[in-house]
């Protein structure tokens, strides 16, 4: 636990220059947000089995990773769009998919129902504001009226407990 705690503070210590780090690669401070909220996601499950030597080091890892992998795709986006935003092409396969894979997608989907139902009414909205509604890190913490560090550590800790959730429901 005293581990996971120094984690947690070397996130918290780090967290505004990962964020300029990031930005400064993806170009768009929401995008670096992201970016750097699903690096601190990545460090919170690898410390869980085995906390790295060099936590800061390794976050900036993740960080520099998920930016570039976020600037190619947004590079490959702009690439397949006209200049007023329109798709140049709507060739989108059929994701249907198969009876089976139906089924698959409804039980997650009430799992995950259910996840969200058990967290706690600040954590759920901060998550549904985050992940449903496109809410920037900011605009969440004015709404609950806290600091945009709390507001990422709750998200953080929201997508933990439903992801252990999911899993021991499955």
């Amino acid at each position: 636990m005293a581990r996971e705690g120094s984690i947690v503070a070397v996130y918290t210590a780090h967290r505004t220059a990962l964020v300029n780090y990031a930005s400064g690669i993806v170009g768009d401070p929401s995008h670096a947000e992201d970016v750097v909220q699903e690096a601190w996601l990545r460090l919170d499950q690898l410390a869980h089995r085995r906390p790295p030597e060099q936590p800061v080091a390794y976050l900036y890892r993740i960080v520099r990773n998920l930016a570039i992998d976020r600037y190619r795709r947004g590079q490959r986006e702009r690439r397949h769009m006209e200049p007023d935003g329109h798709a140049l092409s709507l060739q989108v396969a059929d994701d249907a998919g198969s009876p089976e894979a139906a089924v698959v997608a409804r039980d997650d989907l009430r799992l995950l129902t259910d996840a969200m139902a058990a967290l706690p009414d600040r954590t759920r909205i901060a998550l549904e504001m985050r992940r449903f509604g496109g809410c920037s890190l900011q605009e969440i913490a004015e709404h609950l009226d806290i600091s945009v560090t709390s507001v990422n550590r709750i998200i953080a800790k929201g997508i933990a407990q439903c992801r252990r959730h999911m899993r021991s429901r499955r």
